[in-house]
C-alpha cells in the first residue's frame, strides 16, 4: 500500500511540473497597434508597404489591414535595416534582394543574443 502511495504522488509531480508559457499572441494586429509597437507613424508604415515586397498584411473588407506575427516579423526586420543600420530605402530593398538571408539570420542571432542578455541582466538584478 505504501508503495502506491507513493506512486501516486510521483505521478502527480510530473502532472504538475511547470511548463513554459509562451507568450499568447493575437492572430492580427491593426496598423495604429503596430505602428505603437515601433513607435512610428502608421503613414511609415504603409509608405514602407508600397517600398518592400517582404511587407504585405491582409486587409478586411472595409481594406484595413491586418498584420500576422509574421508581418510584423518583417517588418522589424526593415525597420532594423532603414532606422537602425541607416539604410536607405533603395539600400535597404538591394540588402533584401543580394544578401537578405544572410542579413535576416545575422539579425536573428542579435534578436536571441539580446534576449538572452536581457533574461541574465535580470538574473544578475535579483542576486544579493
Amino acid at each position: 500500500m505504501h508503495h502506491t502511495q507513493n506512486s501516486e504522488l510521483m505521478t502527480q509531480n510530473y502532472l504538475h511540473v511547470p511548463y513554459k508559457e509562451r507568450d499568447i499572441e493575437k492572430q492580427y494586429y491593426s496598423i495604429g497597434e503596430v505602428a505603437a509597437m515601433f513607435d512610428v507613424a502608421p503613414s511609415l508604415i504603409r509608405f514602407w508597404e508600397t517600398e518592400f515586397d517582404i511587407l504585405k498584411p491582409k486587409k478586411n473588407k472595409k481594406g484595413n489591414r491586418l498584420f500576422s506575427p509574421k508581418d510584423i516579423e518583417n517588418l522589424r526586420f526593415v525597420y532594423h535595416l532603414v532606422k537602425e543600420r541607416g539604410y536607405t530605402i533603395q539600400g535597404a530593398r538591394e540588402m533584401l534582394k543580394t544578401r537578405g538571408v544572410q542579413v535576416r539570420e545575422k539579425f536573428e542571432m542579435i534578436q536571441s543574443l539580446e534576449k538572452v542578455k536581457d533574461f541574465l541582466n535580470s538574473i544578475k538584478a535579483q542576486l544579493p
